[in-house]
């Protein structure tokens, strides 16, 4: 069974969002991880519910970081913030991956083994 793949992240960061998404495509094909992103909501689909869900019940869920991801209250306080009790409990992998160079060192991910290696941004 492939495992769930959840993306929190900021809307400005969609375009680097889809790049990402992009890179994960042979897992994809190969039956590996199945993704999924609030862009992916259907139509008359409650908003919160659909991404409660999936923070609560996806396998891995990887942290899109940047400054405007630390600046959402609804990335940071809501889905980062229940994702890492879910990482704690051992019920779900939390990865950060490094968008944009950002100060993250001190958020409550800091402390993860982020990607790219040594937190280098993905755009540099």
């Amino acid at each position: 069974m492939a495992a769930s793949v959840f993306f929190s992240y900021s809307h400005v960061d969609e375009a680097l969002r889809d790049q990402v998404e992009t890179q994960l495509a042979l897992l994809k094909r190969q039956g590996v991880i199945e993704t999924w992103h609030d862009r992916r909501i259907g139509a008359g689909e409650e908003f919160a519910g659909a991404i409660d869900r999936h923070v609560e019940t996806d396998d891995i869920i990887l942290l899109l970081v940047s400054a405007d991801f630390i600046a959402s209250d609804y990335c940071y306080d809501i889905e980062m913030k229940r994702a890492m009790e879910r990482h704690a409990a051992g019920e779900a992998i939390v990865i950060p991956v490094i968008l944009r160079a950002c100060d993250w060192h001190g958020a409550p991910f800091g402390k993860l083994n982020a990607t790219p290696p040594n937190g280098t941004p993905v755009t540099q």
